[in-house]
C-alpha cells in the first residue's frame, strides 16, 4: 500500500486519548488514526448510499410499482 506523510496539528488533549487508547490496541498512532479515518469515510459512503436509496424509494410512483411488483409476486407463488 503506497503511503504518505501528511501533517496535521491536533489538539494535545486529544492525542492523549488517542495514545491511550491505541496503546491498549498495540497499534501505532498513525494506523489508529488511519483505521478511524478508513471507518468514518465508509460510515459517510454508507450513509450516501442509505440516502440516494431513500431518495428514490421516497417517490412515490416507484413505492406504487414495488408494490405492485411485490403483490404480483405473492400471487404467482400462489399458482406454483
Amino acid at each position: 500500500m503506497h503511503t504518505e506523510k501528511v501533517a496535521i496539528t491536533i489538539p494535545s488533549d486529544l492525542i492523549s486519548v488517542i495514545d491511550d487508547i491505541r496503546s491498549t490496541q498495540g497499534v501505532s498512532r498513525s494506523k489508529f488514526i488511519t483505521l478511524l479515518l478508513r471507518e468514518k469515510i465508509m460510515d459517510e459512503q454508507a450513509r450516501d448510499i442509505r440516502e440516494a436509496y431513500d431518495g428514490v424509494f421516497s417517490d412515490e410512483s416507484i413505492v406504487q410499482e414495488q408494490l405492485d411488483a411485490a403483490a404480483c409476486l405473492e400471487g404467482s407463488r400462489l399458482a406454483i
